[in-house]
């Protein structure tokens, strides 16, 4: 699959979910691994993690919101679970 077919599919890299969020990379990555974040289950030739365009670049922009009324993100984790 090309990254123009991920794309129309709605499907961005790390990467991509980052600069869409304005965030790092190593943003989009520990929110990941924190369980915030979900991966579309879906990997790249490059074996890039892949992340659904409509939830996550949002769910970042609300998660960094909490963050700044002085929430942790333990406090996030918790609240999402």
């Amino acid at each position: 699959m090309s990254g123009r077919e991920r794309r129309d599919l709605g499907l961005l890299t790390a990467a991509e979910v980052a600069g869409e969020a304005g965030v790092l990379k190593s943003t989009v990555r520990y929110y990941t691994e924190m369980g915030l974040l979900k991966i579309a289950g879906t990997f790249s030739p490059k074996n890039y993690r892949l992340y659904e365009r409509e939830g996550t670049v949002e769910r970042i922009r609300k998660i960094r919101e909490i963050q700044r009324r002085n929430r942790t993100l333990a406090v996030i984790r918790a609240m999402a679970t």
